[in-house]
């Protein structure tokens, strides 16, 4: 038996009925409005999380430059070469010697492979052996790091020799006969004992496993004076090493 409501004209099962309707229409068109948005909110959330892209690299476009210098008896043993190598091969006595001079982004990165139309004449490279004595190396180096320096290339691979001299390289890292065991915290400190000018903060020391493998000192970009580094730039070294003697 159905009751009657007060307007005279829906009973309250025919109220039910319509009113179980509506909510079944109200919950679709929720469903579907919750399908048109997710996927919006969606994209809006991966666009926050993107990483911006690094600013292009530009010429002459950086802060400071970074003078590395290998230990080429630690090279030479990982790769020797043959006998002939400009690097490695018989009579080839090297101790430091540049790995490059790369601009650097105070905040961390560096500019690579810049447009340039400045070519690398051969004789240029000739001139460089003494100080990389490795022809593809300065073939290299030009390519990803001179590129960038906004120089051409007599000059940048100038500021690479004048940067190298300025360092003082201690006595017994000038031509060790036999081997002996350091800590990144000594080399720094030798190091710094040589160069008055030379900042904590401006040297740093990287290993191959347990080998002394290569120095990373700061410069800034005219002077070519000593300078603490950006970030990111750090020691990569642990415990004692051994620093391997010339070949």
């Amino acid at each position: 038996m159905q009751e009657e409501d007060d307007d005279g004209g829906y009973t309250v099962s025919t109220f039910r009925t319509d009113l179980n309707r509506g909510s079944a229409t109200c919950g679709a068109l929720v469903a579907l409005a919750s399908l048109l948005v997710l996927p919006t909110a969606a994209v809006a959330r991966g666009h926050h999380h993107k990483p911006p892209k690094p600013p292009a690299s530009q010429a002459g476009k950086f802060d400071y430059y970074v003078l590395s210098l290998s230990w080429s008896p630690e090279h030479c043993a990982e790769k020797p070469g043959g006998p002939d190598d400009s690097q490695c091969g018989v009579g080839r006595h090297y101790a430091f010697v540049v790995h490059g001079l790369w601009p650097q982004y105070e905040n961390g990165g560096y500019p690579e492979t810049c447009s340039t139309t400045d070519r690398l004449p051969d004789d240029i490279v000739e001139k460089t052996l003494d100080i990389m004595p490795s022809g593809d190396l300065i073939r290299h180096e030009w390519q990803k790091h001179g590129t960038c320096s906004g120089l051409p290339a007599d000059e940048y691979f100038e500021h690479a020799r004048q940067a190298f001299q300025r360092v003082t390289i201690p006595d017994q890292y000038k031509g060790p006969g036999t081997a002996f065991h350091v800590t990144a915290t000594m080399v720094r400190d030798e190091f710094r004992a040589a160069n008055a000018s030379l900042p904590a903060d401006g040297i740093f020391v990287l290993c191959n496993g347990h080998f002394l493998a290569e120095l990373r000192i700061c410069v800034s970009k005219d002077a070519l004076a000593a300078r603490a580094c950006g970030r990111k730039v750090g020691d990569k070294c642990n415990g004692e090493v051994t620093v391997r003697p010339l070949r």
